[in-house]
């Protein structure tokens, strides 16, 4: 049987992967685990919660999922990447995809722009119909600053382990991501010891990068590079481009 750990991102939920969980699913007879790490979900309880617990808790996941699949892919987005980074160097882990893996955080320009787009909404009236100032606000409000520091000592630790990746790795990143810059791609794809790696840029695509327009196409890419045995025949952007 073949296995797939699905990794979501800081304040997130499974719901910031749910649309390609959703296709595997139809598309797969896979067993497809998407666990909640510590503190986070509909209700974000990160007071208290270490870095190292939310590693720990998608081990455990990946152990119980090894213990019935002969074959595991693990799938991470934001910092689910990098936590999906530091098992596929740990653990017998088949292929990797990062999905907007935070190994650098916030983009400067492009979240100026979300921010002027806010301000806009603010005038016309139209904030509360602004899908990021919604998903975002409660975030910010229930975030405490020690989880925010917990964040940032995961990504310096996790980091130095990406040269260590040996394994077909599969990076995906939004050129509109306000939260996790394009050259958090660039860097993992140039950093990671694998020579089987691809990198894919969606030009449209915020820091949701499962839930933008085209992700019915992204999904496939995916599902190509999991299926074969390199993933070879996937669209490979020139990293000259």
């Amino acid at each position: 049987m073949i296995g797939c750990l699905c990794i979501h991102g800081f304040t997130g939920s499974p719901y910031e992967v749910e649309p390609l969980v959703d296709f595997l699913k139809k598309h797969t007879n896979w067993k497809i685990v998407v666990p909640t790490l510590p503190g986070h979900g509909g209700t974000l309880q990160l007071k208290g919660i270490k870095y190292k617990d939310w590693i720990k808790h998608a081990e455990e996941a990946l152990k119980k999922l090894m213990e019935t699949c002969e074959t595991v892919y693990v799938i991470g987005f934001s910092m689910g990447g990098l936590i999906a980074a530091y098992l596929a160097v740990h653990y017998p882990v088949k292929k990797l995809v990062l999905l907007s893996a935070a190994a650098y955080y916030i983009n400067p320009k492009q979240l100026a722009a979300d921010i002027r787009k806010m301000v806009k909404d603010t005038f016309r009236g139209e904030l509360k119909n602004n899908d990021l100032y919604l998903r975002y606000k409660r975030k910010i409000k229930d975030t405490p600053i020690s989880a925010t520091f917990q964040f940032r000592s995961l990504v310096s630790n996790i980091r130095p382990f990406l040269e260590k990746i040996e394994i077909p790795t599969f990076i995906v990143q939004g050129e509109a991501d306000g939260i996790v810059p394009p050259k958090s791609a660039k860097y993992i794809y140039e950093k990671i010891g694998t020579e089987h790696k691809n990198i894919k840029y969606i030009k449209k695509s915020g820091h949701l990068i499962c839930h933008c327009d085209e992700n019915k196409e992204l999904f496939t890419d995916i599902l190509d590079f999991l299926s074969t045995e390199t993933g070879t025949n996937l669209y490979k952007r020139s990293m000259n481009n």
